[in-house]
């Protein structure tokens, strides 16, 4: 009975011992996952160019920017920032394993040097090549095995943007420093700027795992519409500092010449091979010489692979001559000079066109017309010239025809007073008997009538200068547009 007690003893402790093994080794083993947060430094927003009543918002958008960071919570890792981490770990790791394993290793070439008795240098050598061959080992353990990375680390700001401290972003090269020093992976640097009256914020996404630039964006908005767009851009910001996993993006085009822009930015020449995007809405322009230019649309989703396929459209032309005048000219198609009167112009079918042809003699003349969807047809087009309208003639027709507008308003009211008021006194009048009558009232009578009249005959006046200025503002106005032509086949 006592050995069945005992034995039972033994089998109940031993068993302990193993699940405590196995529990202190799962422990050690969520010990080694490493680089468990991802954080960001945002910088001061430049603001040096805006006008002094518009920095109260600008100083504002940094703080609003950095509240709406708050929300990302973790980043997920895809395998080229993965890599980085992995290898920044490894060598760190294998530095330290290494230096620890020369030291020992010193020790032991000092422990020979200094000639110890016997007993004594024997103990302390055999303590010293045990401890070299556990450091070896722990060494080839940590070359042969990567680390492991957390793969979905916590994302957070550095203390000072919680704090409200903004540092200066750091000048060209010297980002990687700037990152070591503030302890962060990333910065984000921004410039607000006026445009037009309105506010332009561009900013721009440094990582330490590419040592670039990682993503940027801008844009323009107004006051107003302040909320509206740090929506727009911390959404998209929001996307790439979360590390979604990647979505990624692949064009196939003819011509094989072709230039590619993905949002607007040089994607390459020819079939764009899969590339990692961050998912959202891209557009994919595409353009060759003679060919119709096309931009299409995709969503990229979250681990999917978009393929888009685009074959364009080669051009069609058409031969249109502009003979333009006997004293010769300068023929411009938009604002881009073509050549001197006259010419020939190959243009694209069913398009839009303005030409402007400036005569040597100083007359001008400028039409718009659609292009014939006759291919390889000539067609010829006349531009009548005359002499441009003088610098500020409409602007002076358009105030006078103002002016005229309100004299009438003035002389009609004017007019209407005094005649309701002669009428009034009038018939009061001629109620009154012959004996009533006072000479006064009479002559006021009088004076009322011929204020009547004047005022009725003013208004009147400015009437008639009214309708002429509304004619001749119309004439004026008019003379200075473009007119819409067809032009003429060639016989």
């Amino acid at each position: 009975m006592r050995n069945k007690i005992q034995a039972f003893f033994f089998i109940f402790f031993s068993l302990t011992a193993c699940v405590f093994s196995l529990g202190k080794s799962q422990t050690e083993d969520e010990k080694q996952i490493l680089d468990n947060e991802w954080t960001l430094c945002v910088t001061d927003f430049d603001v040096k160019s805006l006008p002094y009543d518009k920095l109260p918002v600008a100083s504002a958008i940094t703080k609003k920017v950095v509240e709406r960071l708050k929300d990302v919570s973790y980043r997920t890792r895809v395998s080229p920032e993965y890599a980085y981490y992995e290898g920044y770990e490894w060598y760190k790791a294998r530095a330290a394993a290494a230096k620890s394993l020369s030291q020992k290793l010193e020790e032991r070439s000092l422990l020979i040097y200094n000639g110890e008795a016997e007993w004594r240098f024997k103990q302390n050598l055999a303590k010293v090549n045990a401890d070299i061959e556990k450091l070896t080992t722990a060494f080839e353990e940590i070359d042969n095995k990567a680390p492991l990375i957390n793969k979905e680390p916590e994302f957070r700001l550095t203390s000072g943007n919680i704090s409200s401290v903004y540092p200066e972003p750091p000048k060209e090269g010297g980002e990687y420093k700037f990152c070591k020093d503030q302890r962060a992976d990333a910065f984000l640097k921004g410039t607000i700027f006026d445009f037009h009256g309105r506010y332009n914020i561009s900013i721009k996404l440094y990582a330490v795992f590419t040592k670039n630039i990682i993503y940027e964006d801008d844009i323009i908005f107004s006051h107003e519409d302040l909320d509206i767009a740090l929506d727009e851009i911390t959404s998209k910001l929001i996307l790439t500092l979360s590390g979604s996993r990647p979505a990624a993006l692949a064009v196939k085009i003819e011509p094989k010449d072709a230039l590619v822009l993905i949002n607007k930015s040089f994607a390459g020449r020819g079939d764009i091979g899969v590339r990692e995007r961050p998912p959202g809405k891209y557009e994919v322009t595409a353009s060759a010489n003679n060919y119709e230019s096309i931009t299409v649309e995709t969503d990229l989703a979250e681990g999917k692979i978009a393929e888009i396929n685009i074959n364009l459209l080669k051009k069609e032309f058409v031969d249109i001559y502009i003979p333009g005048t006997a004293s010769g000219g300068v023929i411009y198609q938009g604002a881009l000079y073509v050549g001197e009167a006259p010419l020939t112009l190959r243009l694209p079918v069913n398009t839009m066109e303005y030409i402007d042809l400036d005569s040597n003699d100083g007359l001008k003349g400028t039409v718009v017309f659609n292009t014939p969807d006759e291919i390889d047809s000539s067609f010829n087009l006349p531009i009548k010239t005359k002499m441009p309208p003088v610098k500020g003639q409409v602007e002076k027709a358009r105030t006078l025809y103002y002016w005229s507008w309100g004299g009438v308003w003035v002389t009609g009211i004017a007019a209407w007073i005094s005649y309701h008021t002669y009428s009034t006194s009038n018939t009061t009048l001629a109620h009154l008997p012959g004996s009533g009558q006072n000479q006064d009232f009479i002559n006021d009578n009088l004076t009322n009538y011929y204020v009547s009249m004047g005022t009725v005959i003013a208004a009147g006046a400015v009437s008639v200068f009214w309708v002429y200025n509304i004619v001749r503002y119309l004439y004026l106005s008019n003379r200075g547009s473009t007119p819409v032509v067809k032009p003429g086949r060639n016989k």
